[in-house]
């Protein structure tokens, strides 16, 4: 009787740490990615400078970079220019474990994770030294 208490009790906790490392991972790669990008000197090479960032942190943490979306926002026409807020959203999915493969491509068997970042673009950017 208490095998059968015990294996759903284990699943939760596998669950619930796989989300939160899912939750981390996700939180951690949109902080990188916003610090990239306001120290990214032109967009193309910022731009690049960022979707490196969010794979090799999604990667650490087993989650699918292609499957994950970014989107980066600024609050002036300028992201480079000085004082300019960047902001970076990441949505991405976790599965959830011991889910088949099947499973993980609907809703049922994963969970969206979602988190922002936002740096400032430093008052001495694009000054000379």
């Amino acid at each position: 009787m208490g095998i059968l208490l015990l294996v759903p009790l284990v699943y939760l906790v596998l669950a619930v740490a796989t989300i939160q490392a899912g939750a981390l991972g996700v939180e951690g790669a949109a902080r990188q990615a916003a610090r990239v990008a306001v120290l990214g000197g032109d967009n193309g090479a910022s731009d690049a400078a960022v979707e490196r960032a969010v794979r090799v942190t999604l990667d650490d943490y087993g989650i699918d970079a292609d499957a994950a979306s970014v989107s980066l926002t600024c609050d002036r026409a300028d992201c480079t220019g000085a004082g300019a807020h960047v902001n970076v959203a990441i949505r991405a999915r976790v599965d959830l474990p011991l889910v088949p493969d099947v499973l993980t491509l609907s809703a049922i068997g994963s969970v969206p994770i979602e988190a922002s970042a936002t740096q400032t673009v430093s008052r001495f950017a694009g000054r000379p030294q």
